[in-house]
Formats: C-alpha cells, sequence, structure tokens
C-alpha cells in the first residue's frame, strides 16, 4: 500500500477493508519516514504492531 492512501485511509472516519497477513485490520498511524504503519487486528485492539506499508492489502 502506498504512503498516501494509507494516510487516507488513516485519517477517514469511514472504516476501510485492509488486510495484514489476511487479518483485517485497524492503521492509527503512518509514519512516512520509515514507510511503516501502527496498526491492529480488529478482533484484538490490545494487539498493536508496527509493520511496513507494503504488508498492508486494501481491499
Amino acid at each position: 500500500m502506498n504512503i498516501q492512501r494509507a494516510k487516507e485511509i488513516a485519517d477517514s472516519p469511514v472504516m476501510a477493508n485492509v488486510t495484514y497477513e489476511g487479518m483485517p485490520i485497524y492503521i492509527q498511524h503512518v509514519d512516512e519516514e520509515h514507510e511503516t504503519a501502527r496498526i491492529f487486528p480488529l478482533n484484538q485492539p490490545e494487539n498493536e504492531q508496527e509493520v511496513p506499508l507494503n504488508t498492508l492489502t486494501e481491499h
């Protein structure tokens, strides 16, 4: 996923269908400098992690 699209999703109040390793996730924050995103699985909000943007897929 590109940086601009990830930022749009993170800033939008509308939930987008994004997955990380096949798991539906929520994007909390995008780090442009490192090209990463702070995410958590929808069913595990306590399980936050930092992942490369290129591992996220929008459906």
